[in-house]
């Protein structure tokens, strides 16, 4: 190959690298200047009254282990129609959560049976745990090609408690209609199929699917059946999944974080870009006007920014042009 045509395919090598590294910096400048707002939606996480949480594992670079991966975790943590926050750890362990919801977090928990919840409720009477049926429900749906009878009226119950949830929701029920709905209608089926797997149990070994479907449901009844007393609470967790199911789809195009730094600013540009479809908000043009306001804005101003509160203070401009 000619010597000026290596020159030429260097050069624009070169040119590529140095504009994704240029790339690289506007966007640690630009997470810096977001961060604020993060910072204020993080707040509104650990001072509600009831959250559900969830975490995705995600694996990014590590420089001390060259041409391998590290697992680090995408938590996140959803307040039903208020907000949605990410935080990127480099663990699963129940320390992570003292960080993401904080150390003086009150209030009603709701999450899958992994022993990280728990632990972290572990001592704090003023944290509630409840659990998620439709966990519960997956095992049980998993292990119906061993046992298509029992695997089968189990889950049709199961069904009767979403079924009527659903109405619920149709019906734009609130917290009191849902208590009374539940204490009338659901009581009775969680009650039968606690009964039942009780009675089901010693049938199957304990690492059968079916064995490990009731083993679960059981060791989880006192969080699963703790929505009944509660209108306000939701029958799963479903919705943090939703807001995780972004980032599961993400993962099979981008594969793995290129740092834990990078891990890092991408939890800030996912909770202001999901708290933005959460009201409705366009991202580009909201990220746009922020960016270019963060500069000049003061400490005290900076909550003002979050999505919704975005929303809201545009909204007479909006109905005035129209």
């Amino acid at each position: 190959m000619p010597f000026y045509r290596q020159e030429q395919i260097f050069g624009r090598r070169h040119g590529v690298f140095i504009a994704r590294q240029q790339m690289v910096q506007w966007t640690e400048q630009s997470v810096r200047l977001l961060c604020g707002i993060t910072h204020e939606l993080k707040k509104q996480l650990q001072a509600s009254s009831y959250a559900q949480v969830d975490e995705t594992p995600v694996r990014y670079q590590d420089p001390e282990r060259p041409g391998r991966c590290g697992q680090g975790f995408l938590w996140t943590g959803l307040v039903p129609g208020q907000c949605v926050v990410y935080e990127w750890h480099a663990s699963r362990a129940a320390r992570c959560l003292d960080s993401f919801l904080g150390q003086a977090f009150a209030g009603k928990l709701q999450c899958d049976g992994y022993s990280a919840y728990p632990a972290f409720a572990k001592g704090k009477t003023e944290i509630k745990l409840f659990g998620c049926w439709a966990h519960a429900r997956r095992g049980f749906f998993e292990a119906k090609e061993q046992a298509p009878v029992v695997g089968g009226w189990i889950l049709k119950q199961i069904g009767w408690l979403y079924r009527w949830e659903e109405q619920l929701r149709q019906s734009r029920a609130g917290p009191g209609l849902r208590q009374a709905v539940r204490a009338a209608h659901h009581r009775m089926v969680v009650q039968r199929l606690q009964r039942a797997l009780n009675k089901l149990q010693s049938r199957y070994l304990p690492q059968s699917p079916m064995g490990q479907a009731i083993g679960y449901a059981l060791n989880q009844w006192p969080t699963l059946e703790r929505y009944l007393e509660h209108g306000e609470v939701e029958i799963d967790n479903n919705l943090v999944e939703n807001a995780i199911r972004p980032t599961a789809i993400g993962k099979k195009n981008w594969l793995f974080f290129g740092s834990e730094a990078a891990g890092a600013r991408s939890a800030v540009m996912y909770t202001l870009v999901a708290n933005g479809r959460m009201h409705g908000v366009e991202p580009y043009a909201y990220l746009k006007d922020v960016l270019e306001r963060l500069p000049t804005t003061t400490n005290q101003e900076v909550a003002l920014l979050t999505p919704l509160h975005w929303k809201k203070a545009r909204q007479p401009q909006v109905e005035l042009a129209a």
